[in-house]
């Protein structure tokens, strides 16, 4: 599902990108049919684009805020190097569960540690650094999440908080749901945050990436 781009746009965007593999394709037909909010998957491109940046980055820890049911952290495991691991958080024990099975067919259940419970409760038992923190879940706890993983972020970490243009309302002054206000909130701290650099892309529904000011 398109959120910003026009999606005849995106739909040449995935055709002219590897494509997922059977597995993936099987995870998001599940996701779209057992799940009330099949948009909240992060799909074919933003998956594969988090598994590049691990490659990039050499990642070997990464934390990760909103599992849903895998995509992302499959996505992010597959590309670890060995030894590599993910933390993945989400209150949500049924769409884990999906994960954790197919976590397991894709043969990385034993990178990635699935945790149940608030995120934030999570946070405070972890200890950093992670090489990526990526955020994926509820909006209105996102100044919170950002403001406790920062610290754990490595020193050329990167961090990348979803969904950050809201499907353009927050660039739409009428728009004044809690969700909105929340991200609105975050996009304008980090902004103004001098401990960090960052850039907000418009991949999907809006990725703000955020490194550490050197």
């Amino acid at each position: 599902m398109s959120f910003i781009v026009e999606p005849s746009v995106e739909q040449y965007a995935e055709e002219h990108s590897t494509p997922p593999t059977d597995l993936f394709d099987r995870l998001a037909a599940e996701t779209r049919e057992r799940t009330t909010a099949p948009q909240m998957m992060v799909g074919q491109l933003e998956g594969h684009f988090l598994a590049e940046l691990v490659r990039l980055s050499r990642a070997r820890r990464v934390l990760e805020l909103g599992t849903f049911t895998g995509y992302s952290s499959i996505s992010m495991a597959l590309a670890l190097p060995p030894g590599g691991r993910v933390i993945s958080c989400d209150v949500n024990e049924e769409t884990t569960a999906i994960a954790r099975r197919y976590a397991g067919e894709a043969g990385v259940a034993d990178r990635i540690d699935f945790r149940l419970g608030p995120g934030l409760e999570t946070i405070a038992k972890l200890d950093g650094p992670f090489d990526i923190v990526f955020i994926d879940a509820d909006k209105p706890n996102y100044v919170n999440y950002y403001e406790a993983t920062l610290p754990l972020l490595a020193d050329d970490g990167v961090m990348i908080v979803d969904n950050t243009l809201w499907s353009g309302r927050v660039a739409d002054p009428a728009e004044d749901d809690e969700s909105t206000r929340s991200i609105r909130e975050l996009n304008d701290r980090v902004r103004d945050d001098p401990r960090v650099e960052n850039v907000l892309l418009p991949v999907r529904d809006g990725m703000n990436v955020i490194r550490r000011r050197r």
